[in-house]
């Protein structure tokens, strides 16, 4: 049954024969072989849900976990790639692609650079330079 997360779904997994997309074993695909494979699990899906409808068998039924969590993994190895792709273009540029920048916090990302912070007025200079700061020596009682 789908009423509970952990046990009853393994088991149903096992019954009828159905097996998850592992990552590790999609990497070493091509993107071609990884969009056929989308495509046909997108419309295994699609006949899953008309068999939920239609009030098919319930393996067909859990199999729809499996095949939404299958094509969720293939379409992150799909992004892993292209954003390790534009990485690479993009390495020793200026400027980045907004989704390739650190996330941060928009304040984080507006506040002062370092070097920034450092800069002094030339007036701040010339103050620091003419009228150092006072070394007072306390005497020890």
């Amino acid at each position: 049954t789908q009423s509970t997360w952990g046990y009853s779904r393994k088991l149903s997994e096992k019954q009828f024969g159905m097996a998850k997309v592992k990552a590790h074993e999609l990497r070493s695909k091509k993107k071609y072989d990884l969009m056929k494979q989308l495509k046909d699990l997108k419309k295994e899906l699609a006949e899953l849900r008309v068999a939920k409808v239609t009030g098919g068998a319930p393996s067909k039924l859990s199999k729809i976990h499996v095949v939404r969590k299958s094509i969720a993994v293939i379409l992150t190895v799909i992004n892993q790639r292209e954003r390790a792709k534009l990485r690479k273009i993009n390495e020793g540029r200026k400027y980045k692609p907004l989704n390739l920048r650190q996330k941060k916090t928009r304040a984080i990302r507006r506040r002062l650079t370092k070097k920034q912070l450092a800069l002094k007025t030339e007036r701040q200079q010339k103050k620091e330079a003419h009228f150092p700061r006072r070394k007072y020596a306390l005497k020890a009682d």
